[in-house]
């Protein structure tokens, strides 16, 4: 019963977006306008016939990849219907004020063209996001970008100049659909011929299991001194609802076992002293911590730190940009460089190197891409490897960093 009343409702919501519709094409050939009225109804038979599918016995609801890209594009469609609405309705009132005033001009031609034209018009400015969204789902979801970066460190040892470091975060394999283009991105990170690698989280959406199928993908990541990996808030369970905490607690141990398997070293509010040129790098990692309430702190700076002081360089991997600002600047300066993701750039924005980065990410954190400095620390905020939720991008393109750390002067 909920299922009909769901379509019931889907039905009469198409039923008002099809007309305006309707009198955008009403000029067009009669072949032409069939044709239209065909594809504008079968996007509605396409989405009752999938929820039918979805709701019965014969398939489980879930999370996948390629259930989450067919939701996806059923919602850009339902936007966009929803705007051709609402912009028909904006016309509506104007084309009334304009007709309470018509009398006043008496050579202005109200006709229905105007009618017309309106409804063309809402067409257009309700279909031009649908079109830039569909594009970021098929073109830019696997289109890879190599973001290139010198950082100047005060007092870094002379060993340690030209060290290269790689970066990826948030990775969310349960948005997956294919292993194949994921190769493409190893490829790139390894033809950066990277002393260290860092992953800085979110290796699933929810579960453990999402980064079994890609392991053979993800193992191929190779660095001079190692690949060095954290927890996202993602990593942790917390999304899902568990039968019980032996259950969750399973979980992210057969995650952290998944990446020992992949050859990463996991980090854990611990680090990790490696000597590169005869000096000492500390690698610190920690658990996510957040400065939002509405993400768990599992961070513990302080233990992950301990044993890292006499380090010539010290590195972190901070899952939360957001931790830089409510800790770590503060409490840890002598912290060189905090390497974050998180944020993705939020998927969607406009970037010209150079003139302008701009993404509605941004009011909600104030480091959200790139490299940000305050005084002599640094934090590199990764814009992701994957996606998550909308599967695609839009103007902020998934992130391979390649950081090449130089003696300031």
């Amino acid at each position: 019963m909920r299922l009909l009343f769901l379509c019931i409702l889907i039905l009469v919501f198409d039923l008002v977006a099809f007309q305006p519709f309707q009198l955008a094409i009403s000029d067009f050939s009669p072949n032409t306008i069939l044709g239209l009225t065909i594809a504008y109804w079968s996007v509605f038979v396409g989405l009752v016939s999938w929820l039918g599918y979805h709701s019965s016995n014969l398939s489980k609801v879930n999370s996948s990849g390629n259930f989450t890209v067919i939701r996806s594009i059923f919602y850009l469609f339902y936007f966009a219907k929803f705007l051709l609405i609402f912009f028909t309705l904006a016309f509506s009132l104007i084309m009334l004020l304009v007709s309470g005033i018509v009398y006043l001009l008496p050579n202005f031609d109200f006709s229905n063209n105007y009618s017309v034209l309106f409804a063309k018009t809402s067409i257009l400015m309700s279909g031009i996001p649908l079109l830039v969204m569909i594009y970021g789902i098929l073109r830019n979801r696997h289109r890879y970008k190599v973001h290139q970066i010198q950082v100047p460190i005060k007092g870094l040892p002379k060993g340690l100049s030209g060290l290269k470091i790689v970066q990826i975060s948030d990775i969310h394999a349960g948005s997956f659909t294919d292993i194949e283009p994921l190769k493409k991105g190893i490829e790139l990170i390894n033809q950066a011929k990277a002393d260290l690698v860092f992953f800085t989280g979110d290796l699933v959406n929810s579960v453990a299991t999402e980064i079994e199928p890609y392991t053979s993908v993800f193992n191929k990541i190779k660095a001079k001194f190692g690949v060095f990996s954290v927890l996202g808030n993602h990593d942790y369970g917390d999304y899902v609802r568990w039968p019980s905490k032996e259950a969750k607690i399973s979980n992210l141990n057969r995650l952290i076992s998944t990446q020992k398997q992949m050859g990463w070293q996991l980090l854990m509010n611990e680090n990790r002293l490696i000597t590169v040129n005869e000096e000492k790098i500390a690698i610190i990692g920690v658990e996510n911590y957040s400065g939002s309430p509405r993400f768990a702190k599992y961070g513990q700076l302080d233990k992950a730190y301990s044993g890292s002081e006499t380090a010539g360089l010290k590195l972190l991997l901070s899952h939360d940009p957001s931790h830089w600002d409510a800790q770590i600047r503060t409490d840890f300066p002598e912290i060189d460089i905090t390497f974050s993701g998180h944020t993705h750039g939020a998927q969607f924005g406009i970037e010209i190197e150079g003139v302008l980065k701009w993404s509605p990410i941004k009011y909600v954190y104030k480091q959200w891409a790139g490299l940000y400095q305050k005084g002599q620390q640094y934090l590199y905020v990764n814009r992701g490897f994957g996606y998550l939720g909308y599967p695609g991008r839009v103007g902020i393109l998934p992130e391979i960093t390649v950081m090449e750390l130089q003696i300031a002067p």
